[in-house]
């Protein structure tokens, strides 16, 4: 009887060890869970900014170009004709 007794204490207390590990994975897990969500936030929003930033840096050097400045020029000229095609692509699926 003795030896049952001490096979059944031994099974009780892997038991409690397995539920002690179990719940401490269950709470590093959900913390992991929840650091890789703000972790996307984030990277969601530094890509807003970098093409906000991007798109700033843009309009800036063709301001640059239009002030008068020499630097861009042939860039500040391509970007306005592909607008005009833009437009003029507009434009015509308006008509239609």
């Amino acid at each position: 009887m003795s030896k049952i007794t001490e096979v059944v204490n031994l099974v009780e207390i892997k038991l409690k060890k397995l539920l002690e590990n179990y719940n401490f994975l269950k709470d590093e897990n959900e913390f992991l869970l929840n650091k890789i969500s703000d972790l996307e936030n984030q990277i969601v929003k530094n890509e807003q900014l970098y093409n906000e930033l991007n798109e700033k840096y843009t309009s800036l050097k063709i301001a640059k170009t239009i002030e008068g400045s020499k630097e861009d020029r042939r860039e500040t000229k391509l970007k306005i004709n592909a607008l005009i095609r833009e437009v003029d692509v507009c434009i015509k699926q308006l008509s239609e």
